[in-house]
């Protein structure tokens, strides 16, 4: 939209508030609240924050940034009154030079989805993204007791949540994302909703808007949404999966060749997996997220693909009703920041194209089974998963010094913090037996 079209809408729809959305190096979103007389400035770029109140951005000698909105995202918020509406922008971030600010994660996605273009590369990620709803006690406070014992494709009145979902998927449909489906997931009181394919960008922003629009809708239905990767020590945890196209200026799918895996998809994997490991802190970014990567959870354990359908698999490759041949992540879980992961996947698939890596071969059985493959392994841990992230120079480059520094930073000391915590399971353990 033009800047004259956005002013016509503010006015004929009685905008009066608009939101300056942008996301913090840990994929948190954040975001300014001006009102509509202010609006000419902020598409002027000259709306200034404190740049040091956000963690990981600037220091306080240096603190003054800009939000220069992406005009392509203003929406309307379905949810806000009909009188006095709310809307927003995504927003970038600058330098008071104009310069950009090398610690946006949305700024490093467009340097990675820009090169991938420059090189005629156009990659679409489909997003599965998956979730929990959770009661509220009497005192408003988050519960694990969870009422519903709905799994895995139920209906009502078994799946209580139904109409929460189709909520949130027609006010996504309304925001301009389009949802290729919903349904419950197989753990108690977790769902899952799927875009259609978009470009990398787009997807990113996409997520971004959708935890937003799931958090606030559960909200007003009186429960809790959570994106915490593993909630029910016997249950699966919420992942979000992939499914990557690439296609060539000409419009043709890099990774067919002749209704065959190509060459060029075949070098895109080994990238993929060449980089797991060292890119598992962005991917798992939480303590809590190993304990999603555990065999027999739907998760991946070891560095592998198959060419099938096997979900056991780091990557996969889904049969597709179109016979179109995508790739799929299974990596990822729901509290990645998705600016980061898009943009260190794109860095992977460019590193293996580029460097034509060789691919190991397939392995289509099922990894769950206890056989000890001799591959390696996706860290455990975080504390694994940080010592991997510190020790790769590829990882330095693409991100950027600043990101990679407070990055590791913040979580060594999440990692100290866990460590110097006295857990429930300690407790029951040792608390009458010592």
């Amino acid at each position: 939209m033009t800047k004259e079209e956005i002013f016509a809408i503010v006015e004929e729809e009685d905008v009066e508030f608009i939101r300056l959305q942008f996301t913090d190096i840990f994929g948190t979103l954040k975001n300014i609240a001006i009102t509509a007389s202010q609006l000419e400035d902020a598409m002027e770029n000259r709306i200034l924050f404190d740049g040091s109140s956000v963690k990981g951005f600037a220091p306080i000698e240096d603190s003054d940034l800009y939000l220069h909105p992406d005009l392509s995202t203003f929406c309307i918020f379905p949810w806000r009154p009909q009188q006095g509406k709310v809307a927003r922008f995504i927003c970038n971030i600058h330098r008071t030079d104009g310069s950009i600010f090398e610690a946006d994660p949305r700024a490093v996605l467009l340097d990675a989805y820009d090169k991938a273009r420059r090189l005629g590369l156009n990659i679409f990620i489909e997003a599965e993204c998956e979730f929990f709803l959770l009661n509220t006690d009497d005192k408003g406070e988050v519960s694990l007791n969870v009422r519903e014992k709905a799994s895995y494709f139920d209906i009502g009145p078994l799946d209580m949540s139904e109409n929460i979902r189709r909520d949130i998927v027609l006010t996504l449909e309304e925001m301009g994302i389009k949802i290729k489906s919903s349904h419950h997931e197989i753990a108690k009181a977790q769902h899952e909703i799927d875009f259609t394919d978009q470009d990398a960008l787009k997807c990113a922003d996409a997520i971004q808007t959708f935890r937003m629009a799931v958090k606030t809708l559960a909200k007003r239905h009186g429960l809790s949404a959570s994106f915490m990767p593993k909630l029910f020590e016997n249950e699966n945890g919420s992942g979000m999966h992939f499914k990557i196209s690439a296609f060539d200026d000409n419009g043709k799918n890099i990774f067919e060749d002749n209704a065959k895996l190509s060459d060029r998809a075949k070098s895109t994997i080994a990238g993929i997996l060449h980089h797991s490991r060292e890119l598992s802190l962005i991917n798992n970014p939480l303590v809590n997220s190993y304990k999603r990567l555990k065999p027999n959870f739907d998760a991946p354990v070891y560095v592998s693909w198959s060419s099938n359908s096997n979900r056991s698999a780091l990557l996969r490759i889904p049969t597709e009703r179109n016979n179109q041949i995508k790739l799929e992540l299974r990596s990822p879980d729901s509290a990645t920041n998705p600016y980061l992961c898009i943009a260190m996947l794109i860095y992977s698939i460019l590193d293996g194209l580029e460097n034509s890596m060789e691919l190991e071969d397939a392995i289509n059985e099922n990894m769950y089974s206890g056989k000890n493959y001799n591959i390696k392994k996706l860290p455990d841990t975080l504390s694994e998963a940080i010592d991997e992230f510190e020790n790769s120079n590829f990882v330095k480059e693409k991100l950027g010094t600043q990101i990679f520094n407070e990055y590791i930073e913040a979580k060594k000391i999440e990692w100290n913090e866990f460590n110097n915590a006295i857990t429930d399971w300690e407790i029951k353990k040792y608390l009458e037996r010592f």
